[in-house]
């Protein structure tokens, strides 16, 4: 879901066929940033994990030699991009799955925002605070859904979460308002759902269903993650 809808961005904001310059900060192990290469774009991947990194190294060194120029993964913290990179050296910026591991995301996102080219997309994958009830209440955890009315992160641990208004205060706030969001595993991947469907007729109805719900009000606003799109002023 989260590629349809970066996909859908970078058609909206670029013409066809440019070739754009991408940060992947907290890349794992680069399957979203192998994917934009192999696509044409020129890629750097940023990840604190030694492991991950090497992981998207072995993933990058089976790949063609033309792909292999376009993708640079590198060993390194999303708070230090303003150390190795220029402000304005990216086209798109993608940041997903990492602000929930950060206690304080201010410092980061601004640092994101000055990543940024005029014109540039920040793309943002986070945790829905808004969610956290519903989930432990579909898994059956009474006592998880009550503590989590409120809270902005959830039992199990340090994992944060966050909520949509917040965000789009601190999106203006570094210059790259939110310009669209959608929501990210709102009907499939919840606790209480069964097994992914092994026919692929079905599955592209699931996906469809999941698509259409997580650009659809109510329905997104529930959903487990929320995906943001920023583009800078």
């Amino acid at each position: 879901m989260v590629a349809r809808q970066l996909d859908e961005q970078l058609a909206a904001r670029f013409a066809v066929g440019r070739r754009l310059r991408v940060l992947d900060v907290g890349m794992g192990e680069g399957r979203q940033a192998l994917r934009l290469a192999r696509l044409g774009h020129q890629v750097t991947g940023v990840e604190s994990d030694p492991a991950l990194v090497a992981t998207a190294e072995e993933a990058l060194a089976k790949e063609p030699e033309g792909i292999r120029e376009r993708f640079r993964p590198v060993v390194g913290d999303g708070h230090d991009t303003g150390v190795h990179f220029l402000p304005g050296s990216f086209d798109v910026v993608l940041c997903h799955g990492v602000l929930m591991r950060v206690e304080s995301p201010d410092a980061l996102l601004a640092g994101l925002g000055r990543m940024l080219a005029p014109g540039g997309l920040l793309s943002l994958l986070v945790r829905n605070a808004d969610a956290l009830a519903l989930c432990a209440g579909l898994a059956g955890d009474w006592r998880a859904a009550l503590d989590a009315f409120g809270a902005e992160s959830a039992a199990e641990g340090p994992v944060r979460a966050d909520r949509l208004a917040p965000l789009t205060a601190a999106l203006a706030g570094i210059g790259a308002p939110l310009e669209r969001w959608y929501g990210v595993r709102v009907l499939a991947g919840r606790a209480s759902d069964g097994p992914v469907p092994v026919d692929e007729a079905e599955f592209q109805v699931l996906l469809a269903a999941e698509e259409r719900a997580g650009r659809t009000d109510p329905y997104r606003s529930v959903a487990a993650l929320l995906h943001l799109c920023g583009v800078r002023g």
